[in-house]
């Protein structure tokens, strides 16, 4: 049996739930029987039937002898819904073909042998790679106790991002626009800084119609990101455009400024305290993101903070969107990163994808060389 090839069609599968399955990860299942489809299923939200549930209801007693290709370990624990490795038992199948073990220590290794053990042929590791780029965030928040950082930044040809006196609409194209809300779309949290806010007032909010991310079915089916601000002294005000937006935000400071804090309250945020200090500690935060379950952080900010989470090693991905004009030295920078001072000390970053999207090229990069 082609066993790549319909592993490839089961990840396909798992696209179509990019932007609605959040906090779980999305997974795709395909049966085959005598090397034909029997059936298929995806993940589509949180709380509804997972992918091998799907198949298995669509194929009724077809699936008995046939082979279930899924994207992620079967899970043998009840959470919302049932094992799914017990669906798998029960309808009789004979095989189970799985690119990656689940990394949620609740499953971890247990439902593939589960299915061992009921007499159920398990092969793993096919397309494990590719299926893996599906849920980096799931992935690193059960491994590490973290999010997956993507910070999203846009430049000019000589790689500036605002001009001196702080104007920056807009910088790139529509095209590249719209390609920012996908990203926003896939995201669970999007972190920005004080600066942003005083400066742009943003929604931070996704804006595109459903028929513009694959697999959404309707505009109330889109998931709105948790909003997360950075904000030392609480200077944010409460009339700010995030307050008016469905979704949560939290508000992130080190202030003991409780009739600010107060304000922001009655304006519909949560205020996350940490420690007093100078500084927020972004690693504190983003561990507080993964206790209440954000898989990917999206990183919209400033060069400061920016430049803050790169040189801290916090990001791992980012994505620039470069447009084809010039704004001068007298511009701003991509990145604050004070302290490199010599060819040793510079970051390397390894570029994964060049695409143009419109007229601007985005640039996908990863942490390394």
């Amino acid at each position: 049996m082609n066993h790549e090839a319909w592993m490839a069609r089961a990840i396909s599968l798992a696209r179509l739930g990019l932007y609605t399955t959040d906090p779980n990860p999305r997974v795709g299942c395909v049966l085959v029987k005598n090397g034909e489809l029997v059936a298929e299923g995806w993940h589509c939200k949180a709380g509804e039937p997972h992918a091998e549930k799907i198949a298995l209801a669509s194929a009724g007693s077809r699936a008995a002898g046939a082979t279930a290709y899924v994207t992620l370990e079967p899970c043998c624990h009840h959470g919302r819904t049932a094992p799914c490795s017990d669906a798998l038992v029960a309808a009789g199948v004979e095989r189970v073909v799985v690119a990656m073990q689940d990394p949620n220590p609740l499953v971890a290794g247990q439902g593939l042998e589960q299915l061992r053990s009921a007499g159920i042929e398990v092969l793993t590791g096919v397309l494990g790679n590719e299926a893996a780029k599906l849920n980096p965030g799931f992935i690193k928040r059960m491994a590490h106790g973290r999010p997956y950082v993507r910070c999203k930044l846009a430049m000019s040809l000589d790689g500036r991002t605002a001009m001196a006196n702080g104007e920056s609409k807009w910088i790139t194209s529509d095209a590249s626009r719209r390609d920012v809300h996908r990203l926003r779309a896939r995201s669970s949290a999007i972190v920005t800084g004080i600066g942003t806010m005083l400066a742009d007032d943003p929604a931070l909010t996704v804006r595109l119609p459903a028929d513009a991310l694959d697999g959404v079915a309707s505009e109330a089916d889109i998931l709105q990101p948790l909003r997360v601000v950075l904000d030392t002294h609480l200077a944010v005000s409460p009339d700010a455009r995030i307050f008016g937006q469905p979704g949560e935000t939290i508000i992130v400071t080190t202030s003991e400024d409780e009739a600010a804090a107060d304000r922001l309250l009655a304006a519909g945020a949560t205020i996350l305290k940490q420690d007093h200090s100078a500084e927020i500690d972004l690693d504190a935060v983003l561990a507080h993101l993964a206790e209440i379950g954000v898989n990917e952080v999206l990183v919209e900010s400033g060069a400061t903070l920016a430049g803050a989470a790169v040189a801290a090693g916090l990001v791992d991905e980012l994505v620039i969107y470069m447009a084809p004009h010039l704004m001068g030295d007298m511009a701003r920078g991509l990145l604050h990163l004070p302290g490199i001072g010599t060819m040793e000390q510079r970051i390397e970053l390894r570029i994964s994808e060049l695409r143009q999207i419109g007229p601007d090229i985005r640039l996908t990069l990863f942490p390394g060389n």
